[in-house]
């Protein structure tokens, strides 16, 4: 599946089921997570890949491990959307 549909699907989703959850485009030239999403108190940080093995850019390592260790983040991947998105719906209690 081509990334950026992938993340079109899963970003749909998430405001689907979380309405007037903010979702914000990252700036991934730098490394940052593809997205950040706000949603009430708190707020989360998602980086698309198109498969488990996909290439990671400089830095995408250590920005998902550092908001991780504040908030949640992930990289998520069809192979993981399952499990990625139940961890992301149970932190934010929906």
């Amino acid at each position: 599946m081509v990334e950026s549909v992938f993340q079109a699907k899963v970003i749909k989703e998430i405001k689907q089921r979380m309405p007037g959850a903010i979702v914000n485009k990252g700036d991934s030239s730098q490394g940052y997570p593809d997205y950040i999403i706000c949603y009430k108190d708190k707020w989360a940080a998602l980086e698309f890949k198109k498969e488990e093995n996909a290439k990671h850019q400089p830095n995408q390592d250590l920005y998902i491990d550092i908001i991780n260790d504040w908030t949640m983040a992930a990289f998520i991947y069809p192979e993981n959307k399952k499990e990625v998105l139940h961890e992301f719906y149970a932190f934010f209690g929906v």
